[in-house]
C-alpha cells in the first residue's frame, strides 16, 4: 500500500460519488475507475475492496451515519456522506488487517474537526452497546454482529480512545511540555535607565445587581396538611388495634381457632419426620463390625449375677400377682394390648404407605417435568429447523430475483447503447420538429396578436364615444328655477284641501 493515505481516501470517496447502480455493476464501475487512474496494484486492490465493501454493507453503515446526521446534521454537509462512509467501513471491517498506524494516517489526512466529531460519536461505547447493536441485530444474525462487528471493535477501543484524546488535544491547541534546556551563557544588557512604567487605568466599576428577596422557607418544607393526615391515620390505626385486641379477648370459646398442645405436638412430629426424609446430606454412621454382632459369651461378675437374680425374682412376683388377680375375677388385658398393638401397626403401615405414595408422586412429577422439557426442546429445534428452511427459501428467491434484476439491467444497458447509436438522427428529427413547432407557434401568436389589436381598437372607439356623450350631457344648461302651478293642491292628503287659485 502506498503511503499517500489522503489520495487513497479521496479515490474511495470519488468512486462512491460516481457510482450509479442503475447503469453499472459494482465490479464494472470499479474496473473503469481504476483504469482511469495511475495507481499501483496494491492501491487498486485496496480501492476496489473498500468500494465493494461499502456497497455490500451500505445498510449496516447507514445505521451509524443516519444517527450521526440526526444528532449533528445541522453542522455537517450532506455531500461528505461518502467520506464518513469510507472511514466507518475501514474502522469497522479493516482495522485488524491495517492496524492502528495506518488508521491514524487515514484519519489525520482529513480535517481533524470532522473526523473527531464523527469518531467520537461512532466509538462511544454506550452507543455501540445499545441502539447501534439493536439496529444491527435487525439486519444480521446476533452471532455475526457480536463476533464479527462488536468484539474486534471493543478490543481496539482503548487505542482508539487514545487517538481521539490526541485529536481533542490538537483541536484545543494543547502543546506538549517542552524538554528543559541546558542553561547556556546569555549576554547581559547594558545598564541603561529604564523608562517609567505606564500607569494602569482605573478599573471600570462592576455593576451590582439589586438584592433579591430570599425564598420563603415554607417552600422547602412539607405542607402541614400532610402531617395532619399522618396523625389522623396513626390515631385510626391505634383505635383499630385496640378494638381488635378487645375482640380477641372477648371471643367465644367454641369459636377459638387455637389448636391444642397435643395437636401442635403431632404436627411438629410429622413435620420433623418429613424433614428428616429430605435430609439427603445427612452423615451416615458406619455399620457395626461383624464380631460385635456375633453372640460372644460374657463372663458375669457377682454384682451382675445378683442383679439378674433380682430381675427374675421381680418378674416372678409380677406373674404371681397377675394370676392372683385373675383368680379373684379380674379381666385379662392382653387382648386389649394385642388390639392396641395391631392398630398402631396398621396406623404405621398407612402412614408409611402415604409417605411412599407422596414419594412416588414427587418422582412422577419430576419425570413429567423432564419429559415436558425434552418436548419443549424438541419443538424449539423443529421451529429452528423450519425457520432455517424458510430463510433458505427466501434467500433462494432473493438470489433469483437479483439475477433477474441483473439480467433486466443488462438488457437496459444494451438498449441504451443501441439508442446512443441513433442519437444523431434523433437529434436531427427533434430539431426539425422543434423548428416546425416554433413556426406554427409564431403564426398562431401573430394571428392572436392581430385579433387582440382589433378588439383593443373597438374597445377604444366605444370608450371615446361614451366620453363624448358624457361631455355633451354636461354641456346642456341646467334649469335651476322651480315652476309653481297655482291650480295644484299641496298634496298633504287633508279634507277640503284647495289650491292657491281656489283660495284667491
Amino acid at each position: 500500500m502506498a503511503e499517500n493515505h489522503k489520495q487513497l481516501i479521496s479515490c474511495c470517496v470519488e468512486v462512491l460519488d460516481t457510482f450509479n447502480p442503475v447503469l453499472h455493476s459494482v465490479d464494472e464501475h470499479a474496473r473503469r475507475f481504476v483504469n482511469t487512474k495511475d495507481l499501483q496494484e496494491s492501491d487498486e486492490i485496496f480501492i476496489t475492496e473498500v468500494f465493494s465493501g461499502c456497497v455490500r454493507f451500505s445498510n449496516l453503515l447507514d445505521v451509524v451515519l443516519n444517527g450521526f446526521f440526526i444528532r449533528d446534521g445541522k453542522s455537517i454537509v450532506r455531500s461528505e456522506k461518502n467520506l464518513y462512509l469510507v472511514v466507518c467501513y475501514i474502522t469497522l471491517f479493516r482495522l485488524d488487517e491495517l492496524g492502528m498506524p495506518h488508521l491514524r494516517k487515514f484519519v489525520y489526512s482529513q480535517d481533524v474537526n470532522k473526523m473527531y466529531r464523527f469518531l467520537n460519536f461512532f466509538l462511544d461505547e454506550k452507543n455501540l452497546r445499545t441502539w447501534i447493536k439493536d439496529e444491527w441485530n435487525k439486519l444480521y444474525e446476533q452471532t455475526f454482529v457480536q463476533v464479527t462487528l462488536l468484539s474486534p471493535l471493543l478490543r481496539w477501543l482503548p487505542e482508539l480512545e487514545e487517538m481521539l484524546q490526541k485529536m481533542s488535544d490538537k483541536i484545543a491547541n494543547k502543546l506538549k511540555p517542552k524538554k528543559q534546556k541546558i542553561a547556556t551563557t546569555s549576554p547581559k544588557p547594558f545598564n541603561i535607565t529604564q523608562p517609567r512604567p505606564r500607569s494602569l487605568p482605573l478599573p471600570e466599576p462592576i455593576p451590582r445587581l439589586h438584592k433579591h428577596k430570599p425564598v420563603p422557607k415554607a417552600i422547602y418544607g412539607a405542607p402541614s396538611e400532610k402531617s395532619i393526615i399522618e396523625k389522623v391515620k396513626e390515631e385510626n390505626r391505634r383505635k383499630a388495634e385496640e378494638r381488635l385486641m378487645e375482640a380477641s379477648r372477648s371471643q367465644f370459646a367454641c369459636a377459638n381457632p387455637e389448636k391444642s398442645h397435643k395437636t401442635h405436638e403431632k404436627i411438629r412430629n410429622i413435620l420433623q419426620h418429613e424433614e428428616n426424609k429430605l435430609d439427603f446430606e445427612k452423615h451416615k454412621a458406619n455399620p457395626l463390625p461383624q464380631h460385635v454382632k456375633e453372640n460372644i459369651p460374657i463372663k458375669l461378675n457377682t454384682a451382675a449375677i445378683l442383679r439378674e437374680g433380682q430381675l427374675y425374682s421381680k418378674r416372678e412376683l409380677e406373674e404371681i400377682k397377675k394370676l392372683e388377680l385373675l383368680e379373684a375375677g379380674a379381666k385379662d388385658k392382653s387382648d386389649f394390648l394385642h388390639w392396641q398393638h395391631e392398630m398402631r401397626k396398621n396406623d404405621l403401615e398407612k402412614e408409611l404407605a402415604e409417605i411412599e405414595r407422596r414419594r412416588i408422586e414427587g418422582k412422577l412429577s419430576h419425570e413429567e417435568a423432564i419429559l415436558a422439557r425434552q418436548n419443549l426442546i424438541r419443538e424449539n429445534r423443529e421451529k429452528v429447523s423450519a425457520m432455517k428452511e424458510e430463510a433458505k427459501e427466501i434467500m433462494q428467491q432473493y438470489l433469483e430475483q437479483k439475477l433477474r434484476e441483473e439480467k433486466d439491467m443488462r438488457q437496459l444497458v444494451e438498449q441504451t447503447m443501441e439508442g446512443h447509436k441513433n442519437t444523431k438522427e434523433a437529434k436531427k428529427k427533434l430539431r426539425d420538429y422543434k423548428q416546425k413547432l416554433v413556426q406554427e407557434v409564431n403564426e398562431e401568436s401573430q394571428e392572436l396578436m392581430r385579433v387582440a389589436l382589433e378588439e383593443a381598437e373597438a374597445e377604444m372607439r366605444r370608450k371615446v364615444e361614451l366620453i363624448q356623450q358624457i361631455r355633451a350631457m354636461e354641456a346642456i344648461p341646467v334649469i335651476r328655477h322651480k315652476f309653481v302651478d297655482f291650480s295644484e293642491t299641496a298634496g298633504a292628503g287633508l279634507l277640503s284641501e284647495m289650491s292657491i287659485a281656489e283660495v284667491g
